[in-house]
């Protein structure tokens, strides 16, 4: 990853570099966000960690990342003589393009913000410097 905003401005960015920036996910998780778009029917972590061949605690970690920033969603299924189990979904690709928007918007009023602090700050240190030289 780049370190600086301009390099990342130039860099290709592709889809897949949009999960990594917005929320730093990994490439497991990338693996098994996939995994749940490609599938059917929602999976268990069981199911994921099988495709992804992983381990069931290693796959779960990744799931419960993928909950965090809301790429999947979690449902349960109750077994009729008691007891439950959860599979998991992809979230719709619309909901999440609109979260990254709304983050990309928050960025981007933070940094204007940011640089009119640093506008601010050395606008004032020009003016006294100006003033001193009279």
């Amino acid at each position: 990853m780049p370190d600086s905003m301009s390099e990342q401005l130039r860099q290709d960015m592709r889809c897949e570099g949009l999960l990594e920036c917005f929320h730093g996910l990994k490439e497991l998780d990338k693996e098994c966000f996939r995994v749940l778009v490609e599938a059917d029917d929602p999976l268990t972590v069981d199911e994921i960690a099988d495709r992804v061949d992983r381990e069931r605690s290693t796959a779960y970690r990744a799931v419960q990342r993928l909950l965090k920033t809301g790429f999947i969603e979690k449902n349960q299924i109750n077994y009729d003589q008691g007891g439950y189990y959860h599979v998991y979904l992809p979230t719709d690709p619309s909901q999440i393009a609109d979260d990254m928007q709304r983050m990309l918007n928050d960025w981007y009023a933070k940094m204007g913000q940011l640089i009119q602090e640093f506008e601010d700050k050395y606008e004032r240190s020009e003016t006294s410097v100006s003033t001193a030289d009279r």
